[in-house]
């Protein structure tokens, strides 16, 4: 018998616990760019098994939750997909990464959302110039590698 799914508010609780205390670039508390990521992707027309995978869309990256936890968890298999396609690997040409993402249904959503939250220009403003202008190149070359166009505006 499968368990049932986690709720998205369950899953939301999960993600900010397991993120509690790490702080983002600009020392806010990371739950809040996990926040805004599942905003973007609601807003982009996401539904529900993309907007799960936003809130996890870091944990295993960042070491908070394991691959194993992830296998385990009962969440939906596309969910955990995309978790995975988003999920950068030690070592990882971008190129690898953005085709990872374009291959798996659903995660170029969650990615976009990702991104546009990364380069908002009020995030990237209380960062120091080389920090602020590495990354805004960073960001720019995994769009076009993603084939979105422009710029996204933050959330």
């Amino acid at each position: 018998m499968t368990p049932t799914p986690l709720t998205l508010p369950e899953v939301e609780a999960l993600a900010r616990a397991a993120h509690q205390g790490q702080t983002d670039k600009a020392g806010q508390p990371y739950a809040e760019h996990l926040r805004a990521v599942a905003e973007g992707v609601r807003a982009r027309g996401g539904d529900d098994e993309q907007i799960a995978a936003a809130w996890l869309h870091d944990a295993v990256e960042d070491d908070k939750l394991s691959e194993q936890w992830l296998v385990e968890a009962a969440l939906s298999p596309r969910t955990k997909d995309i978790v995975r396609a988003v999920t950068k690997r030690a070592g990882e040409p971008p190129e690898t990464y953005a085709a990872r993402i374009l291959a798996t249904p659903g995660a170029l959503l969650v990615k976009e959302a990702d991104l546009a939250h990364n380069a908002d220009p009020a995030r990237l403003a209380v960062l120091d110039a080389p920090t602020r202008t590495r990354l805004t190149e960073k960001y720019a070359r995994m769009r076009a590698l993603l084939g979105l166009k422009g710029e996204s505006s933050g959330e």
